[in-house]
């Protein structure tokens, strides 16, 4: 398991490696950027540009400040939801990533599955979808259990990040039933892997590595495991 760690950061200079990193981050700050500017625009819009209060009068600038007290809001919600949009992100150019991988370490391979684009699509919008249904219910897990949140974090988004890029790894070269049977038959070591990768997601700045080498890190993890 932290061989395969090991592989995955050791090729992070690779050029392909870079160019998917580059990509998936601009477009995830910039979809957080926009739902921002949305959801402070309508915190505004709720507000009015004017509110009369009792013995105080008519206020105007409620729906500044309303808009103001958004953004440490955003800048905490975007620690949890930058991971889910990157690795959505991340998931439309996994095959980049897989063939850097294997063109390095597996030359002797032979060419992989060609997924068809609604396949690929479908995944990456049910792995975003998961990602953000699980992470809500979790989230009254952490209220509830406040002195262990951080563990629940790792586990949860272990389960998550295991699931998704062992299921996405094994499909590069089995059909979806049986990279799903493959992630089903080594559920054990996948969650500790995908816990080992979650850890860093609580980490600023550092989570966004978390998609590239996630991707590089199960690619290697499947071909260690699966046996023809």
């Amino acid at each position: 398991m932290m061989g395969d760690i090991a592989k995955a950061l050791g090729q992070m200079g690779d050029p392909r490696f870079r160019r998917v990193l580059l990509t998936g981050v601009g477009l995830s700050l910039a979809l957080l950027f926009g739902f921002s500017v949305v959801l402070i625009w309508l915190a505004q819009w709720l507000v009015g540009p004017a509110v009369t209060l009792p013995w105080i009068g008519e206020v105007t600038w409620l729906d500044d400040a309303a808009g103001i007290a958004l953004i440490p809001v955003m800048l905490v919600a975007s620690v949890f939801l930058m991971v889910p949009v990157a690795s959505a992100f991340t998931g439309l150019f996994l095959d980049r990533i897989a063939a850097a991988v294997e063109d390095r370490h597996y030359p002797a391979l032979p060419a992989a599955r060609q997924q068809p684009l609604p396949e690929t699509l479908k995944e990456s919008a049910g792995f975003l979808g998961l990602v953000l249904v699980v992470n809500a219910l979790a989230l009254a897990a952490y209220l509830l259990l406040a002195p262990f949140a951080l563990f629940i974090f790792w586990g949860v988004n272990g389960f998550l990040l295991g699931r998704e890029y062992a299921q996405m790894s094994a499909a590069r070269h089995l059909p979806p039933a049986e990279a799903r049977a493959f992630r089903s038959r080594y559920r054990g070591q996948i969650w500790a892997t995908g816990v080992v990768m979650a850890i860093p997601l609580s980490v600023p700045v550092l989570n966004l590595l978390v998609p590239v080498v996630g991707a590089a890190a199960f690619t290697h993890l499947f071909h260690r495991l699966h046996r023809p």
